[in-house]
């Protein structure tokens, strides 16, 4: 079962050179198809001259959501290569533009693969990796007596609390690491605490 997942913190961007052909690699930080888009859009204004708009993104805790294009490049010479990297990184949620202005000098396909590997190995590089754990959301219903018990729960656990309400009884909800999922769900039922999952 996958507990976390990588991602990157920010958008970066860089620039390389070969045989004065530019490339200009932009990484950054997507949760849907609708962002990667808006980004490739407004980076299309930005270069309005550009040759290529070469791009691969990854969404989804596996990685699950994928496309990478090599507009107008040879065959699997830039889109592919930009994907590759955002594998062998391990990161997901992430989108990689880059926007090639030719210089003159044809780099033939293997130029073209080194290149495109290159500059988003660069503006991956340029970034900033996070780690995201996966939680698992609850409701956990106590009475004021318990409050103690509820908070020794939150301490054993690391439990993230996102809100609570104070009514006849107190009812918080709460975020489980996945990983700790089962052993609390069993610590709840030893010591009587009701609680309920929240599947978001």
């Amino acid at each position: 079962m996958t507990s976390s997942f990588k991602s990157v913190k920010k958008s970066s961007e860089v620039l390389f050179k070969e045989k004065a052909s530019k490339f200009y690699g932009f990484v950054f930080p997507i949760q849907s198809e609708n962002d990667f888009k808006t980004k490739l859009d407004t980076i299309k204004e930005l270069h309005p001259q550009a040759g290529h708009y070469c791009y691969a993104f990854r969404i989804g805790i596996l990685g699950e959501t994928y496309r990478y294009s090599d507009d107008g490049e040879p065959n699997n010479s830039a889109g592919k290569p930009i994907y590759g990297q955002l594998l062998s990184s391990e990161i997901t949620n992430v989108g990689v533009i880059i926007v090639r202005y030719f210089g003159g000098t044809k780099l033939g396909v293997g130029g073209l693969v080194s290149a495109y590997k290159e500059t988003t190995k660069q503006a991956i590089e340029a970034n900033q990796l996070i780690e995201t754990e996966l939680k698992e959301k609850y409701m956990i219903e106590y009475s004021y007596d318990e409050t103690s018990k509820f908070n020794q729960l939150v301490a054993k656990f690391d439990l993230e609390i996102l809100d609570t309400k104070f009514e006849v009884n107190c009812k918080s909800m709460i975020l489980c690491n996945l990983p700790q999922k089962k052993e609390f769900e069993n610590f709840c039922n030893e010591f009587q605490i009701e609680f309920s999952n929240l599947k978001s």
